[in-house]
């Protein structure tokens, strides 16, 4: 420190020093700094707070010559305002007091305990309860012209580690990464400078950043071994990864220092593979609405997929409903076993009975985690306990079926054995109703520590003590309406109105004046207190002893805890799923080895719930019939049609019934979808360009196990720009990629695709018009439809009646026009014989063919601004008279 350094330090008053030393190893976070019963925030922390909290900024004393602006938030409800600034984005470290106060010559000891960031969130009032919000770290290596991207991300909340690594050219690096980030969906990410500066250019995502050296590879491997406890990653999958090494030992080191304790719970690590799971990127998300509405995102303003099935009792089980939606398998073995398990519950009528033994089991999931982060509160122990004594119910229901049970359920009864050490340490240390806090008291049972009930009694007996002195006194006194009692201030106390001052004995010592009283202390009264006050904080004392070393002795129970809350989360969604094939009436799909898809009375899982009367349909699609051009009109059904598809795959693969009379599906590696339409002005992109790039990525990425969805591709440019476009996707999706294929359109030319490639079919959604109004039946037929029915669509959409009578006129006389010159331009004739120079010049005939010749003689390059507007209107005059002589 220089000497104007600490000039200006020693000018600070000494709590200040204490303050900005603290607020110096956190500079970039907002210091809660514990000052009794609040948590105060200084300078510009203040200011900020004040801001975003909508709290009150004041000014108090000085130090440094300057005003001390202020800002505080009661202890006891911080948890709010936490809440509140992780959701602005903001992080806080928590400086607690762990000095004390009676014996502290200067400022009390204060040190950061805690950390809280978007990603390291494990507190339940500040977690979403079905969904995670996971910390993700970033690094990126290079090697000749292609990048590493390696991920790792930690559920802090649950303990689940995992990590990736893509491979990618360096022009995809951005787009890639994208896909990644919107299946992970992290809370916070961490990344280096660079990488930061990339998020925020090309993604418009916000970073953590954390110095180079945290993503060092080698240093990554070492942290990993340590956590997971071993000597080799092999039995992870994980010895031949690089880059994701680096990025699991910055995410662990991050995680480490903001929590301030080792993380005990994460004890395994999975390694993803992009060739694991089902591909979809964020386009196909949005469009599928799987877990966000299109309408509402999360906030439930539209159903979605995730909100339609989810019936799970269990936050666990929502979360872990979410996560086979997200990521659903390609192993068709995996689906084949939720399949069977759902077809046994369903089949035993184990449903309902196993919904009602699941409601009170709460999420052991994340207790397990805060226990071993010691910061479990005695609700959450309450909770476990109960939660531990519900398990033999839940077997007992499994086993009752007559049928044999499938694997899965097998493990889940195996799983769900009650752990006797646990539950009877449980069930002897926790009071039947403890207590929110520790530090309120009655959280630790009686009977379990007998010093604790010792000082308990001495505490219980004030209540008998005092009515009895106060007997006493009413008739040593005579003051009738003498009373004895207590408040945390004062301490023990007689109070006697001023009436009947006169007849206080000499041994009463005053002790506090009242406006109609007099409170005083007596010598009995005062060794009383002495006793019961010093019993009552020797008693808080011990019950919080009791209680860390209760949460040190469960730390040895989390494996045990994880596997129950991992058996009760999948048992979970299971019977919701078999809950609502069950009422729905949907079928268990056959997943097959040949290529291809075969739907009978296929419905939307979503739509079908918010109609009266939903239209099934069939589809149907192989190695020979790739492609399906759908045709039919605005508001006939045909994104409705194109979805149901994809989501019917989605459900199959992720182990669910799907709603169909029978569907039977082969290998799927990723769904495409191009539907809808928006733009993104923030980056730039109209909605035509949007288009373009969402199209260029399934070009690229989409192989012949690959379903996609192409819903009117070419509208946002000219027609013939968007009908050739069209025309050349279609084409290169049935020749090249040969995927199976939906491919909606308006381009009636399309049609004709068919004519010469066999593996692409024509089907219409069909419509019956009556009069000028159009019916809309929504059943799938074979063949192109015969006309788009716009004008109708407009109608029933409220366009203005005089709008439709001249959109019609106007339409009869281009239909007339196109009749005249031979039809509408056909993309697919044969090209027209090339006509010369020559015979375009002496084809016209009359003041077109003067007008011809004037244009021949004129040199547009020795014309004046003014010759050129008189010629311009010469030639206008020629071809006007020609037509009126015509």
């Amino acid at each position: 420190m220089s000497a104007a350094e600490r000039n200006i330090h020693d000018s600070h008053t000494p709590m200040m020093r204490q303050y900005l030393g603290i607020k110096a190893e956190h500079p970039d976070l907002l210091l809660f700094y514990r000052m009794g019963d609040f948590y105060e925030l200084f300078f510009e922390d203040a200011e900020k707070a004040a801001r975003l909290l909508g709290i009150t900024l004041t000014q108090r004393g000085n130090s440094n010559g300057q005003p001390i602006k202020m800002a505080g938030v009661p202890f006891h409800s911080v948890e709010q305002y936490l809440a509140k600034l992780v959701k602005l984005g903001e992080s806080v470290a928590i400086c607690e007091q762990i000095g004390d106060p009676a014996t502290s010559k200067g400022p009390v000891e204060r040190r950061v305990q805690r950390i809280v960031t978007p990603g390291t969130l494990t507190d339940a009032e500040l977690l979403p309860e079905k969904s995670e919000r996971p910390l993700l770290a970033l690094c990126v290596t290079r090697q000749r012209k292609q990048s590493i991207i390696g991920l790792a991300w930690l559920s802090l909340a649950s303990g689940r580690l995992c990590v990736t690594e893509i491979t990618a050219e360096e022009n995809l690096l951005a787009a890639r990464l994208r896909q990644e980030l919107e299946r992970i969906a992290p809370a916070e990410i961490l990344a280096d400078h660079a990488q930061a500066n990339l998020l925020q250019e090309q993604l418009n995502s916000r970073a953590t950043v954390v110095a180079d050296w945290h993503f060092e590879i080698a240093a990554g491997e070492r942290s990993l071994l340590e956590q997971l406890g071993t000597t080799s990653l092999a039995g992870y999958g994980a010895q031949n990864l690089s880059a994701a090494l680096g990025a699991a030992g910055a995410l662990l080191l991050y995680a480490r220092n903001t929590q301030g304790k080792q993380l005990q719970h994460v004890r395994t690590l999975t390694v993803e593979n992009e060739s694991q799971f089902i591909g979809m990127d964020a386009a196909t998300r949005r469009n599928l609405e799987i877990t966000e509405s299109l309408r509402g995102g999360q906030q439930g303003l539209g159903p979605t997929l995730l909100s339609t099935l989810d019936h799970c009792r269990t936050s666990m089980g929502s979360r872990l409903l979410r996560h086979w939606l997200q990521q659903a398998s390609r192993d068709q073995q995996v689906a084949r076993e939720r399949h069977a398990a759902i077809g046994c519950l369903i089949d035993g009528d184990r449903i309902d009975p196993l919904s009602e033994a699941l409601s009170p089991v709460p999420d052991i999931e994340r207790i397990a985690a805060r226990i071993a982060l010691l910061s479990a509160r005695p609700r959450d122990l309450s909770a476990l306990r109960s939660g531990l004594q519900q398990l033999p119910q839940l077997q007992t229901t499994l086993k009752a079926s007559h049928l044999s049970l499938p694997p899965l359920l097998q493990g889940s009864v195996q799983a769900l054995q009650t752990p006797p050490d646990c539950l009877s340490l449980l069930e002897r240390s926790i009071a039947e109703e403890p207590a929110p806090m520790v530090r309120d008291g009655g959280v630790i049972a009686r009977g379990y520590d007998a010093e604790l009930d010792e000082l308990r009694a001495l505490s219980d007996n004030a209540g008998q003590f005092l009515t009895d002195l106060e007997q006493r006194e009413r008739e040593r006194t005579g003051i009738a309406n003498l009373r004895v009692e207590y408040n945390k201030v004062h301490g023990f106390y007689i109070e006697v109105t001023h009436g009947q001052t006169a007849k206080v004995p000499d041994d009463y010592r005053r002790r506090q004046t009242l406006k109609n009283a007099e409170r005083y202390i007596t010598p009995e009264l005062k060794a009383f207190e002495d006793k019961a006050l010093s019993a009552q904080d020797r008693a808080l004392a011990r019950e919080k002893l009791l209680y860390e070393q209760l949460l040190h002795e469960l730390v040895s129970h989390i494996d045990t805890m994880q596997i129950v809350a991992q058996a009760v989360a999948t048992l979970d969604v299971l019977v919701a799923l078999a809950s609502h094939a069950q009422r729905h009436q949907w079928c268990p799909p056959e997943l097959v080895t040949e290529p291809g898809i075969e739907l009978i009375q296929g419905r939307h899982p979503v739509v079908e719930n918010t109609i009266e009367r939903f239209i099934a349909n069939d589809c149907r699609l192989s190695p020979e019939r790739r492609l399906l051009l759908i045709t039919g009109p605005n508001m006939g059904g045909k994104s409705t049609y194109m979805r149901q598809l994809a989501l019917i795959t989605l459900l199959a693969y992720a182990g669910s019934y799907v709603p169909a009379r029978s569907a039977r599906l082969g290998p799927i590696d990723r769904i495409f979808t191009r539907i809808g339409a928006a733009d993104d002005l923030a980056a730039g992109h109209s909605t035509f360009m949007l288009e373009m790039i969402e199209s260029a990525a399934i070009l690229h990425g989409a192989t012949e196990h690959s379903l996609v969805l192409m819903d009117e591709v070419g509208r946002g440019t000219s027609t013939f720009d968007g009908l050739a476009l069209a025309w050349a996707i279609a084409l290169w999706l049935l020749q090249n990629n040969r995927s199976f294929t939906l491919f909606a359109t308006h381009y009636f030319e399309l049609t004709q695709l068919p004519q010469s490639h066999t593996a692409c079919a024509n089907v219409h959604l069909s419509a019956v018009e009556h009069k000028d109004s159009i019916v809309f039946l929504h059943a799938v037929e074979e063949g192109p439809a015969s006309q788009s029915y716009g004008l109708q669509v407009a109608q029933l959409a409220g366009v203005p009646a005089g709008v439709i009578r001249a959109a019609r006129k106007h339409l009869s006389a281009l239909e007339a026009h196109a009749a005249e010159v031979d039809g509408q331009f056909d993309l697919f004739a044969a090209a027209p014989e090339a006509v010369t120079e020559t015979d375009a010049i002496n084809a016209p005939v009359g003041a077109a063919r003067e007008a011809l010749e004037a244009l021949q003689r004129m040199d547009p390059d020795q014309l004046s601004p003014r010759e050129a507007l008189d010629a311009l209107y010469q030639l206008k005059q020629l071809i006007h008279a020609d037509r009126s002589a015509g």
